[in-house]
């Protein structure tokens, strides 16, 4: 059975950092690209980042230059490195799998609370 764990989140202040952590288990290969996203408040679910299997990443305006994500394939497990985080960077995050050659299937994380706040 496939298994997302993530860790990482937490509180922190405005201008600090985070680095989140997501792990996969479970026998799980062809894994294509790998992506955060996040759900504030009141707000619907954002990605955040995506990387693909070949390493090249995108991100969300509102992140630019601020976050990085990275992949490890060895380990089955991407990264979103945090910095200089703002209080709308509160939210919980969702790492996100897609799983698959043609047909893909999508594996999601337990989600993780980032809280941003003095």
């Amino acid at each position: 059975q496939v298994r997302l764990v993530e860790s990482g989140g937490g509180l922190v202040q405005p201008e600090g950092s985070l680095r989140l952590s997501c792990a996969a288990s479970g026998g799980i290969y062809n894994i294509n690209a790998m992506s955060w996203y996040r759900r504030a408040p009141g707000k619907q679910r954002e990605l955040v980042a995506v990387i693909t299997t070949g390493g090249m990443s995108n991100y969300a305006d509102s992140v630019k230059g601020r976050f990085t994500i990275s992949r490890d394939n060895a380990k089955n497990s991407v990264y979103l490195q945090m910095n200089n985080l703002k209080p709308e960077d509160t939210a919980v995050y969702y790492c996100n799998l897609k799983v698959g050659v043609g047909l893909y299937t999508y594996y999601w994380g337990q989600g993780t609370q980032v809280t941003v706040s003095s």
